[in-house]
């Protein structure tokens, strides 16, 4: 891998939550260790060193994730394709599907309203959501008409609280959903972690192909191993 300049340094957007237990075995088999702080429960910090000299980790939102890549601030990131296809910036490359994080994004609702209700007979929901563009566009797909509702969490509350009696959000074991009195009735798209690129750098920056090329060869021998 070429040298790094310590002046203008690589950063990675990694994300905060679940993803990041899986993601760094991946960044380890790539070559990238962070210092010992990243896993300090009682640091606040945010931006870190590891063990390639040039090379940062931030740790941010996963929203956030795509936003510092595709503006520039961070030139890799790590992120779910669930909001790849929620904010879809042209500016970002998704070059390798690191295969973890698996989930899914799904409608749900009440378990007694799904005893009768047939998602197929639907031409108008109102749902609360975090993915008003994924939403939109996979019931205009159907021909529905989606109000949505924007939420950034507590999604499981809005059917109970009279806020929408449907939601559409990420679901992984169900647990959640079934503690809280709803189902699944439709999956929208499965979602998987990915490793994403500025295309700016990618073009501009010598180490990021190689960068690239580093988790290629490491998701590859996990899924050999």
């Amino acid at each position: 891998m070429p040298p790094i300049s310590s002046a203008q340094p690589l950063i990675i957007a990694v994300p905060k939550g679940r993803i990041l237990a899986e993601a760094l075995p991946l960044l380890a088999a790539a070559g990238i260790r962070p210092e010992a702080a990243f896993t300090d429960k009682d640091s606040r910090a945010l931006r870190f060193a590891t063990d390639v000299p040039g090379i940062e980790l931030i740790r941010v939102r996963a929203f956030d994730v795509a936003t510092f890549v595709a503006h520039g601030a961070a030139q890799l990131g790590i992120v779910g394709s669930d909001v790849l296809s929620e904010f879809g910036y042209s500016e970002l490359y998704a070059p390798v599907d690191l295969r973890i994080g698996h989930c899914r994004i799904s409608v749900a609702e009440p378990a007694e309203m799904a005893e009768s209700d047939d998602p197929r007979g639907w031409s108008h929901v109102r749902v609360a959501t975090k993915y008003p563009h994924i939403t939109s566009r996979h019931f205009a797909a159907r021909g529905v008409q989606a109000e949505c509702v924007k939420l950034n969490g507590a999604m499981e509350l809005a059917p109970t609280l009279g806020l929408a009696p449907r939601i559409v959000d990420l679901v992984s074991s169900g647990r959640t959903l079934k503690e809280n009195g709803l189902v699944e009735v439709e999956v929208i798209e499965e979602v998987t972690s990915r490793l994403v690129v500025n295309r700016a750098a990618m073009k501009t920056r010598a180490q990021v192909v190689p960068l690239v090329e580093a988790f290629r060869r490491a998701v590859a021998e996990r899924d050999v191993a």
